[in-house]
């Protein structure tokens, strides 16, 4: 069973920063891309950052030059640096991977896109 846990969410002035972490772990093979998505009361949930395994990175406009996505060597960890943080960027952030696991129970690899549970960031003005 595959699961994605998240950390470092909380409240944080206008300005402040904060850095959110999330690990991956289960019968995983490889992961091909990690991400962070966003969604704000009322409002669709929304990429904001991506890696993939060789490292290319891609961020939404409102974010760049602000947020920063990074992973560990062994892949199965992404973080995102949030630096200069403004009150609309208030919203549970989410964990994404697409990868590849090994099921025990079919016997063979299979792909699929995982979830973490969310995390809220709150920034106040």
């Amino acid at each position: 069973q595959v699961r994605l846990v998240e950390s470092g969410g909380g409240l944080v002035q206008a300005g402040g920063s904060l850095r959110l972490s999330c690990a991956a772990s289960g019968n995983i093979f490889n992961i091909n891309t990690m991400g962070w998505h966003r969604q704000a009361p009322g409002k669709q949930r929304e990429l904001v950052a991506a890696i993939t395994s060789g490292g290319d990175r891609n961020y939404a406009d409102s974010v760049k030059d602000r947020f920063t996505i990074s992973r560990n060597n062994a892949g199965n960890t992404v973080y995102l640096q949030m630096n200069s943080l403004k009150p609309e960027d208030t919203a549970v952030y989410y964990c994404n991977a697409h990868l590849m696991y090994y099921s025990p129970g079919r016997g063979g690899y299979y792909t699929g896109d995982y979830w973490g549970q969310g995390t809220q960031v709150t920034v106040s003005s």
